[in-house]
This record gives C-alpha cells, structure tokens and sequence, in this order.
C-alpha cells in the first residue's frame, strides 16, 4: 500500500493529537480528520476483533481482508468526502439467562466496526486528557477490575458508611442526540469527524426486513458507542459531581463509574440522602431516567457488638460486603452476584443439553476453557467459595447429560469420580488478591 506507515506514526499522531488537547483545554478542535488515512485505518483494522458475526452485507473480515489495500482507500476516499453511507446494525436477538426474556444487540458490518474504530481512536487522544479518574469503563489502562478494586479501596478507607447504588434505564438506547452534540460541540467540530458520527446516530437497524432509524441512543454493538457514552456521562455526572456537588458536601464521597454503572460511597448520610434527592433531577434535565427500585442508598457497615455487617451492592457482577477474615478483622469481601452466576450456569447447562453428543474429550476441553473463561473475571480475593460451587455445579451438570447418551445409568458417582481423574475440571485460584493494598486501623 503507497503512503502504508508503521502503528509508530499512528501512535505519534495521536500523541500529536493528545498534546493538542492537553495544551488547548478550552478550545474546540476543528482540524482532526486528515491524521485518518488508509495507513491509520489499517492500524484501525488491525485494532478490530476478527472473528466477531457479520453485519447487514454479510461480509466476513477474511473476506474484508483479500482486497485489504483497495478497501481501505476507498474506505477513506469515501470517509473524507462525506460519500461514507453507515449502514443500518443487523440487529439479533440472545438470551439474558434462565427464566428472563431475551435481549437485543447490534451488529455492525465489519468495514462499519473499522472505520468507527479509527474515528474512536481520534476521540479517545482528545478526551483521554479530559476523563476524570472516577471513570473506568472502555479507556485504555483501565478496566473492571480496576473499578472494582478502586470503590474497594473506598470502602476499606471509609469503614462505616452510605452506599448509594445507581441504575440508569436503558442509557444506551435512550442517549439524547441533541445532548450530545452540544457535548462534543465543546471539543469536536472537525465537519468530517461529525458528519460520520452523526450518520451512526442516525442509522438505526435492520431487523427482519424493515429498517428503522434511530431517534434516540447510541449505535447499537458500535465501536464508537462506548466512547461517545463516556462522553456523555461525563459531562452529565463526572465533572457535575467533581466540580459542583463535591464542594457543597459535609463528608467525603468517592464516585467510581464504569461506562453506565456507577455507586458513590458517602461518609455522611446527610449528604448521600441529599445527592440522592437531586440525581435524578439532574439526569432528567438530560433525557436519562432512574430506575426507582434498582437506585437505592443503603447503610453499609461492619457488624458492632457481636452483630454481622450491615448492606450489601452489587457492582459490575461482585456482591460486596462486610466480613470477618481469618485475624478477625472486618474487611469488604466481594464474591460473584447471583445474576452472573446463574446466568454461567443456565449458559453451561443449554451448551450441555446441545452437545451432549460430542465425544467426551471434545466435551471436556470446551468445558475448560468456558470455566477458565469465568474465572479469569470473577478469580478475586473472597470468592473462592463462589467459584467452587460453581465448579460443583457444572460436574453435576455435565453428568446429568452424559448419562442421557445411554439408556443405562452405569456412571455411578464412584465410577464418575475416577471419570474426573482423567477429566478434571480446572479448579479456580486468586490471580487478583488486593487484601494486602490498603489497611485500615480501624477493623
């Protein structure tokens, strides 16, 4: 490819495009889109998950990839004079889990996810000099488990304390488009950048036929969703709370967001139940809703007087809670959320029922690695418990259906423990222990 560069001039044009932002804070940048050429947009595809369905075209990224060079020039050619047309998301549907309805996502074409990617990259060297630290999800350096260790950390620090716990209804389809272009008015008006965002706003889904635009939300399965939702909550919450809401407060408060989910932890009760009265004023004044019974406060302390700990939360799949660890110390544990860890099992249960009919050994590797793909989240200190029974739960289950393949109940649980001999279901082990982080003298 003529004018192909290395992912080094990539990375230092988005440097170049970080330092411009960090030097001009107030500015609005109007001259971002001519750092996307076709040697950035196959940096972008490179970027991009390969092995992800096809969108509305059909095509697969192997595919994409045969005419790798021409489509990328064509790609920009069509970027850049606004001939770019972003096609509809073909939108599927998947279970949510045992006993709950099923939920829609979005999936985009693969040239659609490529160019998203490129544009995300740009916005991600401007903002990443803005995002504040309370916000975890879809950065780069940054991930769930960092959110999760960090409200630990606050808790550990606050000892006795108010947890306010926050469910936004549906923000990635309710997003105000209007809302966010006055965002990024404030930091982006390059008129190429914009136009391609605003028509992936705009281009809706495709489902059984007919297509539907979007008045609402963002992108659906986008790339470039996650980023312009950070963006969004950004200016709705971040620096509301930061710069607004922080000053007027008694007590400390910690905020920890990961994209849409958030809880801050109060030290005053005065403060939490005062925050609370006025969260869903603020979210209102921008198109977004509370969901009454998800958003709750609740007390959360460690027990007194021979008592237990007092609340529990859940926060990105961990219920946290107070303790007694083996010195008799009150800590915050965390261990899987009943909504998780029924959703692996019932997921773990149709894949046995479908495939009971493989051959044991095929069975069993997929059996691995859907258990180490499990644990390489939810493997925390204090869950061990959580993911023995899990482990327990899914022995029982892969029994049930291999003595389905025969007529004659002949596995036995002695015979089926020297089955497990040979075929040992991996147990879990802490690969994240943050125990030892942070002390508090006070548990």
């Amino acid at each position: 490819m003529q004018g192909t560069s290395s992912p080094e001039s990539v990375s230092t044009r988005l440097r170049q495009i970080a330092e411009l932002s960090r030097k001009r804070p107030e500015i609005a940048l109007t001259t971002l889109a001519h750092h996307i050429d076709p040697s950035f947009l196959r940096e972008a595809f490179e970027r991009t998950r390969k092995d992800g369905a096809t969108g509305i075209d059909k095509v697969t990224a192997e595919e994409y990839e045969r005419e790798l060079d021409s489509n990328l020039a064509s790609l920009n050619d069509r970027f850049k004079s606004g001939n770019y047309k972003a096609p509809p998301v073909r939108r599927v549907y998947i279970p949510k889990g045992e006993g709950e309805k099923t939920r829609p996502i979005g999936i985009p074409t693969f040239e659609d996810k490529v160019l998203q990617r490129g544009v995300t990259m740009v916005l991600e060297a401007v903002y990443e000099q803005e995002f504040m630290e309370c916000s975890y999800g879809f950065r780069r350096g940054r991930s769930a488990h960092d959110a999760v260790e960090a409200i630990w950390k606050g808790l550990m620090r606050q000892g006795s304390c108010w947890v306010l716990e926050v469910d936004i209804q549906g923000f990635f389809d309710t997003l105000d488009h209007q809302h966010l272009r006055s965002f990024l008015d404030r930091r982006i008006r390059d008129g190429v950048l914009r136009r391609a965002i605003d028509k992936w706003l705009k281009a809706g889904v495709m489902e059984e036929g007919s297509h539907k635009r979007s008045e609402t939300g963002t992108p659906q399965g986008g790339v470039i969703s996650p980023m312009l939702a950070n963006i969004y909550l950004h200016e709705v919450l971040d620096k509301w709370f930061g710069k607004e809401v922080m000053p007027r407060l008694i007590g400390k408060a910690t905020l920890v967001r990961y994209a849409d989910d958030f809880v801050i932890v109060f030290a005053s009760e005065r403060d939490a139940k005062k925050v609370m009265g006025v969260l869903p004023k603020r979210f209102g004044k921008y198109g977004l809703t509370l969901h009454p019974e998800k958003t709750r406060l609740i007390e959360f302390r460690p027990g007194r007087n021979g008592e237990g700990g007092r609340g529990s939360f859940d926060f990105l799949g961990f219920t946290h809670f107070w303790k007694l660890n083996r010195r008799k110390k009150w800590v915050v544990t965390r261990k899987t959320g009943k909504k998780p860890f029924r959703r692996v099992l019932h997921q773990i249960k149709g894949w046995c029922r479908r495939h009971r009919h493989w051959r044991v050994a095929e069975q069993y590797q997929m059996l691995v690695k859907k258990l180490q793909g499990h644990y390489a989240y939810y493997e925390i200190t204090g869950n061990s418990r959580a993911l023995c029974v899990l482990r327990e739960e899914v022995i029982k289950v892969w029994r049930k259906w291999l003595l389905r393949r025969s007529q004659r109940k002949r596995l036995n649980w002695e015979r089926f423990h020297d089955f497990l001999n040979h075929y040992s279901l991996p147990r879990a082990r802490v690969v994240c222990s943050i125990y030892h982080q942070v002390t508090n003298p006070l548990f």
